[in-house]
C-alpha cells in the first residue's frame, strides 16, 4: 500500500483484515508505529529506504495499491512487483506514467486504474467495515479552522483524514 492517507489507511486495514501480508509505503518515520497498529506488517520509509529494493528483498509484491497521483513516484513501482503482479492506481495525476514495456512484458505485469466503485460495492465495503471493525482515523477541525486545515493538507501535514465538524 503506497500512500497512507485518507484512503490508504483504510485500504491498509481492509488488506490486513482479509489476511494479506501488508507492506505500507510512506514518507517519514512519524507514521511507522501507527500504520503497524492499523495492520501493516512492514513499513517502508521512502525517505530512508529504497522502496523497490525493499520490495524485491521480500520477493516482490503480488499487488501494489497506490493512492498517489504523482507519476514520477508511481512509475518506478512496476519494478517492485513479483512476476504477474498488479499495480492498481487510485490516484489520478496530470502527468503520464513512464513504464518500461520490457518490464511489463517480461514480468507479465498488469497496470490498472480504478474508480470508487458502484453503490453495491460501497454497501459491501461498509458491511465489511462493520464486520471487521474497520474505522477511519480522523482529526476533526472546526468550520473556522478549515483554512488552516487546507494549508496543512497542502503541506502534507495530515495524518489520515480530516473531518469538518459543523457547529449547530
Amino acid at each position: 500500500m503506497q500512500g497512507i492517507g485518507g484512503l490508504g489507511h483504510l485500504a491498509l486495514q481492509y488488506a490486513h483484515k482479509m489476511g494479506f501480508k501488508v507492506v505500507a509505503i510512506g514518507r517519514g518515520d512519524d507514521i511507522s508505529n501507527e500504520v503497524k497498529k492499523l495492520g501493516a506488517h512492514i513499513y517502508i520509509d521512502t525517505h530512508t529506504q529504497d522502496t523497490i529494493a525493499e520490495l524485491q528483498k521480500l520477493g516482490g509484491a503480488k499487488l501494489i495499491l497506490t493512492t498517489l497521483g504523482n507519476a514520477s513516484v508511481v512509475s518506478p513501482l512496476i519494478a517492485g512487483l513479483e512476476p504477474k503482479g498488479k499495480l492498481i492506481l487510485l490516484g489520478a495525476g496530470k502527468d503520464p506514467l513512464s513504464l518500461s514495456s520490457g518490464k511489463l512484458v517480461v514480468g507479465e505485469h498488469i497496470v490498472q486504474g480504478s474508480l470508487t466503485g458502484t453503490p453495491y460495492d460501497t454497501e459491501k465495503t461498509l458491511d465489511f467495515s462493520l464486520f471487521a471493525n474497520i474505522r477511519p482515523e480522523i482529526e476533526t477541525v472546526s468550520l473556522e479552522g478549515v483554512n488552516d486545515a487546507l494549508q496543512r493538507l497542502k503541506a502534507g501535514d495530515v495524518k489520515f483524514r480530516f473531518v469538518i465538524q459543523m457547529n449547530t
